[in-house]
This record gives structure tokens, sequence and C-alpha cells, in this order.
């Protein structure tokens, strides 16, 4: 059986991840909000904003590439979207990057890496 592709960075195909969340946020204007009736009144600017938190273990080769994307401004990101079953493209940014030694290895160690990917 054939595993998905959940991502891809500028067309390097990624290892499975450990945990794999797509999340889909409206961003809303400074005008919304309360009225003063109390009804809320929301001022949607974009609906459907992309963000992806996504955690893998990794040897150092993995955890030297994915450092070196952490540095870009941007990424063109292919994704496994959990709406459509589809993979979809987004150009995105890496935000909150944290890599943690798990295991000292004779290989420099096994790492966990953990970051959001971010579509603008």
């Amino acid at each position: 059986m054939a595993f998905i592709q959940y991502l891809t960075f500028d067309g390097t195909a990624l290892p499975l991840p450990d945990s794999y969340e797509v999340q889909m946020d409206d961003v809303e204007a400074d005008s919304g909000g309360e009225t003063e009736a109390g009804t809320v009144q929301r001022d949607v600017v974009r609906s459907g904003v992309v963000s992806i938190p996504v955690t893998f273990s990794v040897s150092v080769k993995w955890l030297k590439t994915l450092t070196g994307f952490k540095q870009q401004e941007k990424i063109t990101v292919g994704y496994f979207d959990t709406e459509t079953l589809e993979v979809k493209t987004a150009e995105m940014y890496v935000e909150g990057y944290k890599a943690s030694l798990v295991k000292d290895t004779s290989r420099k160690g096994l790492w966990t890496v953990s970051f959001t990917l971010k579509e603008f």
C-alpha cells in the first residue's frame, strides 16, 4: 500500500509526518465586532486561509533540509487537502519552527521538528 504524499516544499517530497492537520481560518477586518444591539457583525476579508501545523521525526539530514526551508521567505507548498482529499498548491511561510533532540545516536541523533505553515 502506498502512502499519501502529504507535503512537498518547492517540489521536494517531505517524509511522512508524525502529525498533520489542515486548518482553514477567516481573516476579518477591524470594522467587525459587536453592535450596540448585541449582535455580532463579521466583515470577512478573506475566507479559507490555510494553516498547517505539522511534526516530523527526522534524521540530521532532514533536520538540515527543513531548517533551510525555514530560512526562505516563501515556499511553494503542495499539501494534501483534507476537505477535497486532493493535493493543492499554495505559497506559504514557516512559523514557530522548533527542533528537539529525541535520542542521540551514532548518526547525530533522531530529531523532532515541528512548525506551522501559513498561507500568504
